[in-house]
């Protein structure tokens, strides 16, 4: 199928399954179709299963943008708690048209869970008549992904993680399957024929001999090449030796934990921020967090251009300058916290995993796949590199060029049902398809009076800031939002670095006397960082734990 045909297609407003192989155009067709969206007025939500995907998109993370984090299922009573969210609320309402890019590292239940959601959030929706009865609550869906890269990953101790395609709401989504079959990344025909091959799993001697050929060859170009292994120790120890070879300080940031220990053990194991942070200025570094508030995702890269003991900022790869504040990741039962981590949501990132670069096109990379442990890991990371000559080889096992059973079983039925989509199209008239297109912004676009008659919405930053211009204690602003007190710690934050002169000091009265006097005279210590602003990591050090780290904010708020 061609781009275009996949772009009339998905026009209809028909819930589509966007595929095929690396280079074929399928993030080109999506950019195309939301620039057309967004032109006639439809909301879409544009997601992906990777931070990394979500950045090249200029979208989210699916599991944020769905409010359900890394939840598996959730209770009818646990999605009522995400109804009653106001931005949840409105966004799942708004959307017409739902992107989820990279489906293939999208665990099966998580796929279902997305559906459950939607399905009993959007019940009622004004633009599509009993939602609650159709797939994903009436929302155009389209997937886009190639099964022939990485699978979604199984935490320990859970069942194994399927292919999305295993999910019951992908066959109640009926999707039609459009599947590219032009090439668009590599610039040579003969590094297209080889991963043409391994996606066929055809790899022959003539195929391998020009794979080895790369064996430790220098990458064409000027662009400094990323290296790629299968293990993160391989990464770590990678990263360690290119820090070393940086002149400068090093600055070492020590991740503060409190609770239980197997809950801290297993939150250090999922967030992948290290215990021992190490930077220099120079140093490549990947962010380890969604941070939608200053639109870094789990994947964006950057380099760091100022680190001190107190504060870390980050050239990001699109040129963006970002102050990195420490994160806190917790896990709570009943309202309670069981186990809390604290750390800046960063790691170095001169070399990455295979399973990071999944959305990734580079000019040139450094491969080590002798330690490959998984089907399709070999496709995805040569695959990433956009001529053969632009490719580092050090090495490379049998399970890398190996392919699942599964996968290419199940990739003829795609490619059948896509034929079938790409006949059905050209059956039709220009003007009967024109009509499709027609009727479904019909549906999805806002009606020209309901245009005119809604009004425009502040910010959610500048409605807390009208409501701190009042004088309302943080519960209250909070209360009032119906949102978290640390959201809107988060909101007056950003309000203060826009505004260094919006007088917050009536918050001083919600810290007892004492406790705000040991926290101004610790801050009043340790003093400004380079960059002009008080840090928070070495006051809470200072304090020995004894003050909570929302009253320090708070109390930096103030000062």
């Amino acid at each position: 199928m061609t781009q275009q045909e996949a772009l009339d297609i998905l026009k209809t407003g028909a819930n589509v399954f966007l595929t095929g192989a690396a280079g074929s155009g399928k993030t080109y067709v999506l950019r195309e179709y939301i620039r057309y969206l967004q032109e006639k007025g439809v909301s879409v939500g544009i997601t992906a299963s990777t931070g990394i995907a979500a950045t090249h998109m200029g979208g989210t993370t699916i599991h944020s943008w769905a409010g359900i984090g890394i939840a598996d299922d959730l209770t009818h009573a646990e999605i009522g708690d995400l109804a009653e969210q106001p931005r949840l609320r409105k966004r799942f309402s708004e959307t017409q048209v739902l992107i989820i890019d990279e489906i293939s590292m999208l665990h099966h239940s998580r796929l279902d869970l997305i559906n459950k959601v939607l399905t009993t959030i959007r019940g009622g929706n004004r633009f599509f008549d009993n939602s609650e009865e159709k797939p994903f609550g009436g929302i155009q869906l389209v997937l886009c992904g190639d099964f022939f890269q990485l699978p979604p990953v199984s935490r320990p101790g859970e069942p194994e993680a399927l292919f999305a395609y295993h999910a019951k709401s992908w066959r109640d989504a009926n999707l039609q399957v459009c599947y590219l079959h032009e090439q668009h990344r590599q610039s040579d025909t003969t590094y297209y024929n080889i991963l043409n091959a391994i996606r066929a799993n055809n790899v022959d001697e003539d195929t391998y001999s020009l794979l080895q050929s790369r064996h430790n060859k220098k990458p064409a170009g000027k662009t400094e090449p990323t290296l790629l292994h299968a293990h993160n120790v391989n990464v770590d120890s990678e990263n360690e030796k290119e820090l070393a070879k940086i002149s400068g300080k090093t600055y070492s940031y020590q991740m503060e934990t409190k609770g239980r220990p197997a809950l801290v053990a297993a939150l250090q194991k999922s967030c992948l921020a290290p215990e021992t942070l190490k930077l220099k200025v120079g140093a490549r570094v990947m962010f380890v967090k969604n941070l939608n508030e200053i639109g870094c995702f789990n994947g964006t890269l950057g380099v760091v251009e100022h680190c001190d003991n107190y504060s870390i900022t980050v050239r990001t790869h699109d040129g963006r300058k970002v102050d990195v504040e420490q994160e806190t990741w917790r896990i709570e039962e009943d309202g309670k916290i069981k186990a809390e981590i604290k750390q800046y949501p960063l790691r170095l990132a001169w070399a990455i995993t295979v399973h990071k670069s999944q959305g990734m096109s580079l000019d040139a990379a450094i491969v080590d796949l002798r330690k490959s442990f998984a089907p399709g890991m070999g496709y995805v990371a040569l695959s990433r590199v956009r001529s053969l000559e632009g490719l580092c080889l050090l090495g490379i096992n049998n399970t890398a060029l190996s392919v699942h059973p599964e996968v290419l079983e199940i990739d003829q039925q795609f490619q059948a049902h896509s034929t079938n989509c790409a006949a059905h199209l050209k059956r039709q008239s220009k003007k009967e398809i024109e009509k499709q297109h027609e009727d479904f912004l019909a549906r999805a676009a806002p009606k020209e009076k309901e245009k005119k008659k809604k009004p425009v919405e502040a910010s959610t930053v500048a409605q807390t800031r009208e409501l701190a211009l009042l004088e309302l204690s943080i519960s209250d602003i909070a209360k009032a939002r119906s949102l978290a007190d640390s959201t809107i710690l988060d909101h007056l934050e950003q309000i203060k670095k826009l505004e260094p002169s919006f007088d917050l000091r009536y918050l001083r009265k919600t810290v007892e006397a004492d406790a705000y006097e040991d926290i101004a005279e610790a801050f009043e210590k340790i003093g400004k960082s380079e960059k002009g602003f008080y840090p928070l990591s070495p006051v809470h050090k200072e304090l020995k734990g004894k003050q909570e780290y929302d009253k320090i904010r708070i109390v930096r708020l103030t000062l």
